[in-house]
């Protein structure tokens, strides 16, 4: 039942990305292209997701339990430090240069999208050299 769930959301999710657009490179450096030919359209999709997700996590914030009855674990981090904001920068540039973000990935993914894959071969790329560097920095040298 938890397979189909979330196979489900995911379905839902990836539905939303193509009719919004998300999954269209040219379409969403359009939106981040203040100085040329701005398409503010993507403007409503985050609202769109805003009004949705706000609620949604009011409520959860109210809860100790799940619907399912398991803990409530959201995220406790409030602090704004310089992974945090190294981190958005580094994902702000490379959605802007590419056009693309993880969610539409696997869209273009799924949709046999050449530049897809070579956008998901450097996201994976990226997330393991994140975590040899964690790791080497965790790690105490001995």
């Amino acid at each position: 039942m938890n397979l189909f769930i979330a196979a489900l959301a995911g379905l839902l999710f990836g539905l939303g990305l193509v009719v919004s657009g998300m999954g269209n490179p040219a379409k969403v450096q359009a939106f981040l292209d203040l100085g040329g030919a701005w398409d503010p359209s993507l403007m409503l999709v985050m609202g769109g997701a805003i009004a949705v997700a706000l609620p949604a996590f009011r409520l959860a914030a109210s809860r100790s339990l799940s619907f399912r009855a398991r803990p409530m674990r959201l995220p406790s981090a409030r602090a704004i430090d310089l992974p945090l904001v190294g981190g958005s920068l580094i994902f702000g540039i490379g959605w802007g240069l590419a056009g693309i973000c993880p969610g539409p990935a696997f869209v273009l993914l799924g949709a046999g999208v050449p530049g897809g894959w070579i956008f998901f071969a450097g996201l994976v790329a990226g997330m393991a050299l994140f975590e040899l560097l964690r790791r080497r920095v965790a790690t105490p040298r001995g």
